[in-house]
């Protein structure tokens, strides 16, 4: 049976070992981006599950990336997890309005990004 795929894209190396770690450990393969055109692309080619997306990102945005992957045939099945440090309640309106199923402000807890993976996997 193959691993799980999980798309992480963050703009900042420090924060995409934070989250990466975990998940490798966790059992999943975890794909990265660093910035959206990369996630876009790496969406595009490798169909991950799970995408995890910053927001605040280089070329494309987090809420821009989320759109695309929520509109395009083939990829609105991928479940979008917003993780990013804007965290005000417009933030999260304007996030799940672009189709995202879950929005984490950082900083997060690990238990609460993997518990909520796992529950966009029995989705």
């Amino acid at each position: 049976m193959s691993k799980v795929k999980i798309l992480v894209a963050d703009d900042s190396p420090t924060h995409l070992k934070i989250v990466t770690g975990p998940l490798t450990d966790a059992g999943y393969e975890v794909i990265t981006a660093s910035d959206g055109e990369e996630a876009i692309r790496k969406t595009e080619s490798e169909k991950p599950a799970v995408a995890v997306l910053d927001v605040v990102m280089p070329k494309i945005n987090g809420f821009k990336v989320c759109r695309h992957i929520k509109s395009s045939p083939g990829m609105s099945a991928i479940k979008v997890i917003l993780c990013t440090s804007k965290n005000q309640e417009s933030d999260k309106f304007w996030g799940e309005k672009q189709g995202a199923d879950i929005y984490m402000a950082k900083p997060f807890q690990e238990k609460d990004l993997l518990d909520n993976i796992a529950r966009l996997l029995k989705k």
